[in-house]
């Protein structure tokens, strides 16, 4: 009976394969649907080529300065090109605890302060504390925000929706405070003179506060290693356990999947980066207090992974430079920008809720090619389909 009934469900599946397959011939095609057919239908060389070549032109970018995109003379482009660097880095991380595992964290700009005061406290000449080289700040950044966010996770995430992001907006705030009210931490003073990677040139420091394009290059580079960490993740199981919590954490459960555990991974890999964002940023701006990290900024960070399309790498990064680069570019809405950025959220949620660069056609690539050859490959009767099952063995 099993044996009759194998070939039946394999005909079974390939038949809704096929249905499926049709209903996406005959859905109405997006604006970008023949880009992405062009993009699909080359070489893995080929792409690889265009990637390498579009990377050259984002690395290089601060030294190109095209007319069309710049924001001189209002705004130093170098400079601009670090600050959407920094944001980008920043969304990316909240990325990963947003868009890929579903948590809704309003307090992200928690973790981002707590890694700018790690670079202060262990590099400016106003603290106390021993002073280390600014790049190993960069991992103690990562490793002190990693506890942070299990210590705020460990209680926090069994709660979901309105409660965990009520609860991450107090921690984002709580940081403030504390910086405010804790003597070493110095409140509105803040901490001057904080430091920087080394290297000089011609007896002036490459990495000066005021020569935006050797951090944009190293924060390009941070981005870059973090996106090949991230990908990685996303093809393990720790990937695929948070898209079905995305998805459905009661279902993820009850199939298996230790829910608290992997919204933990989420939390503390996002409050690495976050931590991480945190220390580049204050290196490069050379000074930390706390006016500089209040909820409006917390916002900005979720805006740009909305923006961009939650759980897609590439439009976190695309929506965190967009967030950061249209102040800088139209200057005449800069008093505005929190407005304009509510009203464009509204619209995209109400014409295009996955974001610019959405999640569903990089996950169902795959997909594709598979129905594709189902639908090619005819289902052999019974006897065949043993008869080759036994040649194969």
């Amino acid at each position: 009976m099993s044996m009759g009934q194998a070939p039946m469900g394999g005909a079974a599946e390939a038949q809704e394969m096929q249905d499926d397959q049709l209903e996406e011939s005959t859905r109405k095609p997006g604006r970008f649907h023949k880009i992405q057919e062009k993009w699909n239908s080359l070489e893995r060389w080929q792409q690889w080529v265009f990637l390498a070549v579009f990377g050259l032109i984002v690395f290089f970018l601060p030294v190109l300065n095209p007319p069309i995109i710049t924001t001189e003379p209002g705004t130093d482009f170098p400079l601009a090109c670090f600050d959407m660097a920094r944001f980008a880095l920043a969304a990316l991380g909240l990325n990963v605890v947003v868009g890929q595992a579903g948590l809704l964290d309003l307090g992200y700009v928690g973790f981002f302060a707590v890694g700018s005061y790690v670079a202060a406290l262990w590099t400016s000449t106003d603290s106390t504390m021993v002073h280390i080289p600014y790049l190993w700040t960069l991992p103690l950044a990562m490793i002190v925000t990693v506890v942070f966010g299990v210590l705020l996770g460990v209680p926090t995430l069994r709660l979901r929706g309105d409660y965990l992001a009520i609860v991450t907006l107090g921690f984002g705030e709580i940081i403030r405070l504390l910086a405010s009210i804790i003597p070493p931490l110095r409140g509105n003073v803040g901490f001057q003179n904080v430091g920087s990677p080394p290297g000089e040139h011609n007896g002036q420091p490459i990495f000066d506060n005021s020569h935006g394009t050797p951090w944009y290059m190293f924060t390009v580079v941070i981005i870059v290693l973090v996106m090949i960490l991230l990908g990685n993740l996303e093809r393990s199981r720790v990937g695929r356990a948070w898209v079905a919590i995305r998805e459905d954490e009661d279902a993820a459960e009850t199939m298996g999947v230790p829910t608290f555990k992997f919204k933990l991974w989420a939390f503390g890999t996002g409050a690495a980066i976050g931590g991480l964002s945190g220390a580049i940023f204050a290196g490069q701006v050379g000074f930390v207090n706390n006016q500089k990290f209040d909820v409006a900024t917390s916002m900005l960070f979720l805006a740009a992974v909305v923006l961009g399309g939650a759980g897609n790498k590439f439009g976190a990064i695309l929506g965190g430079a967009l967030v950061s680069y249209l102040p800088n570019r139209f200057l005449f809405i800069a008093d505005w920008k929190y407005f304009i950025f509510g009203v464009a959220l509204i619209v995209l949620m109400i014409f295009r809720p996955q974001g610019l660069l959405g999640v569903r056609n990089h996950l169902l690539a795959a997909t594709r090619r598979l129905k594709e050859w189902v639908s090619t490959t005819p289902v052999p009767a019974t006897g065949a389909a043993t008869a080759t099952g036994e040649e194969q063995r």
